[in-house]
């Protein structure tokens, strides 16, 4: 039997191969620590600016944008705590390290947004039906300031590296309150223009929307994460398939596809190869392969030979893909337990 990727403490190997495991996984902690601190000055300080401007003007779509660049603010702070908190070295129980902190940054960052949309589109719709009298000039100046503002902010945050969930969770939020600047802006010149009032509620409603959208989105994926779904773009039955294209490969079965992080996908898998192969060779070969073709650098493979009765069954509930003549594999579920010969 050979055991490929198979670690002790603090992730280093102990036995057999595992590929890639110094590859680079996550972000660049010190270029995008800077980008992240430039976005959050920025954003922090504006938001104290339309704090003070939107109580004074009665604008609740400036109030709503100003909860939605505390939320901004908040994002940013939590994606710098925890790209720290993910480049620190694995030690311990934490085999891993702490790199899945973004990934629980991303879905608090999503989830404040769902909060920020329901109290917003209520308070929307109650201003509506009751609107208040709106200053839309200093609106409009404030709204255009945020849109430069909020430019800003999105530019060095699309510096840094997206890949990780919790820098695209604060991308994502002041993006998000780019276009609610934006909303409030036209509201604000329909207020000066044609004095109507409702047109304030109106753009909290869409930067509502907006914030709705973002945080389904960060929620989402943030929960594939957590439940261990594959990689978004990898299907399992296509890896299954290629594995089993790889010379000598005779079944696969117990095959995991999941994400550690955002970034770092991993696989494992128990291989069965004929009584002809060198299952250290085989192991390699699909190393190689699952690198090149999908990426997927932290593998743990246990390869053997299929005994000499050509038995090949999985063990007790495993998910199995067996070769067929003319056919690449088929998956299934069977309740026998293996009878391959080690390697």
């Amino acid at each position: 039997m050979d055991t490929a990727g198979r670690t002790g403490a603090h992730g280093h190997a102990v036995g057999g191969s595992h590929a890639g495991h110094g590859h680079g996984h996550g972000v660049s902690a010190t270029a995008d620590r800077r980008y992240l601190g430039v976005a959050l000055a920025l954003v922090v300080g504006f938001m104290a600016v339309e704090v003070v401007v939107g109580a004074l003007a009665r604008s609740l779509a400036l109030l709503a944008d100003a909860g939605h660049m505390l939320t901004d603010a908040g994002a940013i702070a939590l994606a710098l705590v925890a790209v720290r908190l993910a480049a620190r070295p694995a030690k311990g129980a934490f085999t891993y390290g702490l790199k899945r902190v973004e990934v629980l940054s991303a879905q608090a960052n999503g989830l404040t947004l769902l909060v920020l949309a329901v109290v917003f589109t209520v308070e929307g719709v109650l201003r509506l039906v009751d609107p208040p009298d709106v200053r839309g000039g200093l609106v409009l100046g404030t709204a255009l300031s945020g849109v430069v503002v909020n430019l800003a902010a999105a530019y060095a945050l699309s510096k840094a590296d997206r890949r990780s969930l919790a820098v695209e969770g604060g991308y994502q939020h002041v993006v998000t309150d780019l276009y609610a600047f934006l909303a409030t802006a036209v509201a604000a010149g329909v207020v000066v223009v044609t004095g109507w009032d409702r047109a304030d509620p109106v753009a909290t409603l869409v930067v509502a929307a907006l914030m709705l959208r973002s945080g389904t989105g960060l929620v989402r994926e943030s929960g594939r994460v957590f439940l261990e779904a594959s990689p978004r773009g990898t299907d399992p039955d296509e890896v299954a398939s290629a594995i089993l294209a790889t010379p000598g490969v005779v079944g696969v079965h117990e095959l995991h596809v999941w994400e550690v992080t955002s970034g770092f996908p991993a696989l494992s898998a128990h291989v069965l190869v004929d009584a002809a192969s060198d299952c250290h060779r085989s192991r390699q070969d699909l190393e190689a392969v699952l690198a090149a073709s999908f990426g997927i650098r932290h593998t743990t493979l246990q390869v053997d030979h299929r005994d000499e009765h050509g038995h090949d069954e999985p063990l007790l509930g495993a998910t199995t893909v067996r070769a067929h003549p003319g056919h690449a594999g088929a998956l299934g579920s069977t309740g026998d337990h293996d009878h391959d010969a080690g390697c």
